[in-house]
């Protein structure tokens, strides 16, 4: 039976594990799509519009945010970026689930706006030692930048409570399979089966035509 599509939220600090996380979710089930974000940046050698980023001007995208048309958005070093409504909207009208790879404030915005139709999940650390591990291990940054991750985790970790679910990623699989569990139970969900009174009904005319 068909059933509405899900808004998933994925947020932790950096390098508790979330982007993995995710890129496993679509590769486990490729219908389900990331949320293609806007932005007022200009586009990067090799970038196409619609593929990494919706690329807007200022005043397209100061357009679509004064006419409620951005689930959310935030301004980042002078450039403005956001999810727009209408795609997302449509993929939850047609049954697919839309992936959020996005911080705290972000998915508040979003949990505001379509709370009914969000699953909201937050992957913690199993500690701050791991954390700063995680993160050096990766090899990509500078201690100066690790630095300030690592400082700006305290105040994303302080979030935790606001989600519907919380994991701690002690073992990737593990944590993985236990979102796994997350999406299939909230697929299941009854509200998001619309189609459940109809076929009640036709049971009932069942029993009375018997």
């Amino acid at each position: 039976m068909a059933r509405r599509g899900l808004l998933i939220i994925l947020s932790s600090p950096s390098g508790a594990g979330k982007s993995t996380l995710a890129r496993k979710l679509v590769d486990w089930d490729p219908d389900i799509r990331f949320s293609v974000s806007a932005t007022t940046r200009p586009p990067r050698p090799g970038e196409a519009d619609g593929r990494e980023y919706h690329f807007r001007s200022h005043a397209a995208f100061a357009d679509l945010v004064a006419t409620g048309q951005m689930l959310e958005h935030a301004e980042v070093f002078g450039n403005l970026y956001g999810s727009p409504r209408a795609p997302v909207e449509a993929a939850m009208l047609d049954g697919r689930d839309t992936l959020f790879d996005i911080d705290w404030q972000g998915g508040q915005q979003i949990k505001l706006a379509m709370r009914e139709d969000v699953v909201s999940v937050f992957i913690l650390p199993p500690s701050i030692a791991e954390l700063d591990r995680r993160l050096r291990q990766r090899g990509q940054d500078s201690d100066t930048v690790i630095a300030g991750r690592m400082a700006r985790s305290q105040s994303e970790i302080s979030h935790w409570a606001e989600y519907d679910y919380v994991l701690v990623n002690r073992d990737l699989e593990t944590t993985f399979a236990d979102l796994l569990t997350i999406v299939q139970a909230e697929r299941m969900r009854r509200a998001r089966q619309p189609q459940l009174a109809d076929f009640v009904r036709g049971l009932n005319a069942e029993f009375s035509s018997r």
